[in-house]
């Protein structure tokens, strides 16, 4: 089967109260990791691409990588574009065969980021392609992405229905309380569920997203720790409260920084217990396994996705 986009996703997971996962990737072995954990339970699958895997990675190399993982499990993927910072670089995902893009244009005034937005989807649109995009900043890092905590601003509600209405978005990014990157508190954790609450009454039956959800699981910290590296007070988002979120407005939940912890504990233990071995699928091999273990509680446990393909094939 093609790539497909988000709609159909959305809006089974809307009414279901469950959310669809939109993983990072960066190469073959996440790619794997992820897809071959979704066909295992029978979820649909998002998966997005930085500008920066993009650089990385190579646009074509990665659309091939996600076209060669439907071919092998069958499942409804999208191919997702994340913080896409341009028209330009929105327009060449969408012409290289992407099925979603993200114009972020949330760092600039209310009105530039409507501008912005709606000359994305206008484009995008006409291809058959849907498009997210944000309001309000999330703090922390990834990739391009660098907010300060400072300068991070929670969603105003009084501004949702203006902004989906003038640009014709498909779904929107909102800051709750979520952050990028693997340090997202510095005291308890806590989401602003009034927020969500108050923009899913304003928009009745719309699509939201949450950015920077991973949850920073502990165990992978601590191995990273324990061979070598150097990550202390670390600390994600409860997968509670997660659960939460996707059982509300919430229909699409972001995670990056799980996958990168679980690969990069996974080789870091690799090496200190086989420090002369030097082929990469002696340690590749088990840091796919790990993700792809990540990846099946994340959909079964806290997602809540599992099972769902078959209601979109």
């Amino acid at each position: 089967m093609p790539l497909v986009t988000t709609k159909e996703m959305f809006k089974k997971a809307y009414e279901g109260g469950y959310a669809i996962g939109a993983f990072n990737v960066n190469n073959m072995e996440i790619i794997q990791g992820i897809t071959e954990a979704a066909k295992e339970v029978n979820a649909p699958l998002i998966l997005q691409v930085s500008a920066g895997a993009r650089k990385y990675a190579k646009h074509t190399y990665l659309v091939k990588l996600v076209e060669a993982a439907i071919e092998e499990t069958g499942l409804p993927i999208a191919l997702h574009l994340d913080h896409g910072d341009s028209f330009e670089l929105c327009k060449s995902c969408i012409d290289g065969g992407f099925t979603s893009v993200m114009i972020d244009a949330s760092h600039l005034p209310f009105e530039e980021n409507i501008r912005i937005t709606k000359q994305v989807v206008d484009y995008a649109h006409s291809k058959g392609v849907v498009v997210e995009a944000e309001l309000g900043r999330l703090s922390g890092v990834e990739d391009d992405v660098k907010v300060a905590e400072h300068e991070a601003i929670y969603t105003d509600p009084n501004e949702v229905e203006e902004f989906v209405e003038r640009t014709g978005v498909d779904s929107l990014a909102i800051a709750i309380g979520t952050s990028h990157g693997a340090y997202k508190f510095k005291g308890e954790p806590k989401l602003r569920f009034d927020i969500l609450e108050e923009i899913q009454r304003r928009l009745p039956g719309f699509p939201i997203v949450l950015h920077g959800a991973s949850s920073v699981i502990p165990e992978y910290v601590e191995m990273i720790n324990k061979y070598g590296g150097q990550m202390p007070g670390a600390k994600g988002v409860p997968e509670d409260m997660l659960r939460k979120a996707a059982s509300m407005a919430v229909c699409k939940i972001n995670i990056d920084s799980d996958l990168r912890l679980a690969m990069t504990a996974t080789i870091r233990k690799f090496f200190a217990e086989n420090p002369g071995e030097f082929d990469p699928r002696k340690y590749l091999g088990p840091a796919r396994e790990e993700i792809k273990k990540l990846v099946k509680h994340k959909l079964i446990n806290v997602l809540g996705c599992a099972g769902k393909a078959s209601e979109i094939l």
